[in-house]
């Protein structure tokens, strides 16, 4: 059976359970109620991992309770420690405007590191389905958001766990994959969801309001203006 939605929640149904990488930001939000839609009874994964933009770990929080999720966990994984991003480390976000290079934003291995976390919590629960809200075309240029980094996955996770080896593959669910930014606002409304809910803006403005400068700021803001819908998200530049 289908989930149903009923005024921005999920009702349960008898379906098989998916693993859902909610980071608290957009993407990962229309991501997880694709997957409730669907059907799947949702567990989901957040990583805190001392990023600057910690207020996203509230969000999703804030997100998991409105999808009902089934079980939410918040895993602490301090990538500080590494550095090299300006999420990360003592370096300036940039706000002059998206680029064409791999911006300092670009945490090291990232989605490499939290699938990997994602498929150990999946083969944990016994799910085969992993959702993640990577998106290819309106976004920051980030080598580990590519459909062949995905595919690639899929193919390791079943070399790299006892089920794989036990022929019970492990699926990666893209379903933002191909989609515009304006098209992911799109689908935020049709599912019901607010997009107040969420959280992109890399670097918080004072009382924790979206910088409106920042890669992940105009990106977003750009869609919400080509899809024609408000973002209820407050932004400093407002």
């Amino acid at each position: 059976m289908r989930a149903r939605r009923l005024a921005g929640r999920v009702m349960e149904t008898e379906s098989k359970s998916a693993i859902i990488l909610l980071s608290g930001g957009l993407d990962s939000m229309v991501s997880a109620a694709i997957a409730a839609e669907q059907g799947y009874r949702l567990i989901a994964l957040t990583v805190d991992y001392n990023q600057r933009h910690k207020i996203e770990l509230q969000s999703a929080q804030k997100i998991a309770e409105k999808l009902n999720v089934a079980e939410h966990i918040i895993l602490p994984l301090d990538l500080s420690r590494f550095g090299g991003s300006a999420l990360t480390a003592d370096i300036d976000v940039p706000k002059s405007g998206v680029g064409t290079d791999i911006p300092v934003t670009y945490v090291p291995a990232r989605n490499l590191i939290f699938l990997s976390l994602t498929l150990g919590l999946a083969e944990a629960r016994n799910a085969r389905d992993i959702f993640i809200g990577v998106n290819a075309l309106d976004y920051s240029g980030y080598p580990d958001c590519r459909p062949e980094f995905i595919e690639g996955f899929e193919r390791l996770a079943d070399l790299a766990t006892k089920a794989g080896d036990q022929g019970s593959a492990f699926h990666i669910h893209t379903p933002l994959q191909h989609m515009t930014k304006a098209d992911i606002a799109k689908e935020a409304i049709r599912l019901n969801l607010d997009p107040a809910w969420s959280w992109s803006c890399y670097d918080p403005a004072e009382g924790n309001i979206a910088c409106g400068l920042c890669d992940s700021c105009r990106l977003r803001q750009k869609g919400f203006e080509e899809a024609g819908l408000v973002d209820t998200t407050p932004y400093a530049t407002a």
